[in-house]
């Protein structure tokens, strides 16, 4: 596996592209997001982001860029539900990732470990893993920072009781959380067209995760189906 710092570098400047999709989609399956993964890379993309050690795995072997590896799974505990646990980290790390992204927000964990401990376990587990902090806050991504992450990314913003909900990026807290000149922010959610990605590297994203916009063409169509549905 590559230096971690090496593979942060990578990143710089450039687009992850998120391949995930639900089980009601018709593209869900891991060879579907593998091929995805492949076109990501034939366009560009710098990373990867998917979900679920089987897709990791299967992206792992068909595309050599570095993945940001989550693995979604609820509690009843808790409202944390990307990679919440280090049962979920190990199975991320051993399908190949490069970066574990954890939900990195204030709220009550699985069986009430703090983000602290999640972080600290999982540099234990592999302290050449990077880790990135999903956050919807300021206050949440600094808290992330303080305690180590080797990212911070804006992934939860406008999804959380503690944050607000907007239909374009959340530019506002890119440029706050990049403001304080340490760990590199990486812009995620709701980023739809060039004008948003351009928007989010002036306010001083690292990188930027690209998902829906790219790789969900159920969730595109319909945008494109609505727009024309209005103009009726």
């Amino acid at each position: 596996m590559a230096d971690i710092g090496q593979v942060i570098d990578s990143l710089r400047h450039g687009v992850i592209v998120s391949c995930q999709a639900l089980e009601h989609e018709p593209m869900y399956g891991s060879h579907h997001m593998a091929a995805m993964a492949v076109a990501a890379k034939q366009g560009g993309a710098v990373g990867i982001r998917a979900n679920t050690p089987a897709d990791i795995a299967a992206i792992k072997q068909s595309c050599s860029l570095p993945i940001m590896g989550i693995y979604k799974q609820e509690y009843p505990d808790s409202d944390v539900f990307i990679t919440p646990t280090l049962h979920e980290a190990k199975q991320v790390a051993d399908a190949g990732a490069s970066l574990i992204a954890v939900d990195a927000t204030l709220r009550r964990r699985p069986g009430g470990q703090t983000l602290q401990q999640l972080m600290q376990a999982i540099k234990m587990l592999d302290p050449g893993i990077g880790i990135v902090a999903d956050v919807s806050t300021f206050e949440e991504g600094v808290n992330a920072m303080e305690l180590g992450a080797d990212l911070v990314s804006t992934t939860l913003s406008g999804y959380t009781p503690d944050s607000v909900y907007r239909e374009e990026p959340d530019f506002q807290l890119i440029r706050q959380l990049a403001a304080l000149g340490g760990t590199p922010v990486v812009a995620e959610g709701r980023i739809w067209t060039i004008e948003d990605c351009r928007q989010c590297m002036e306010a001083g994203a690292y990188a930027v995760v690209i998902g829906t916009a790219i790789t969900r063409p159920r969730e595109i169509t319909g945008r494109f189906v609505r727009a024309i549905q209005r103009e009726r």
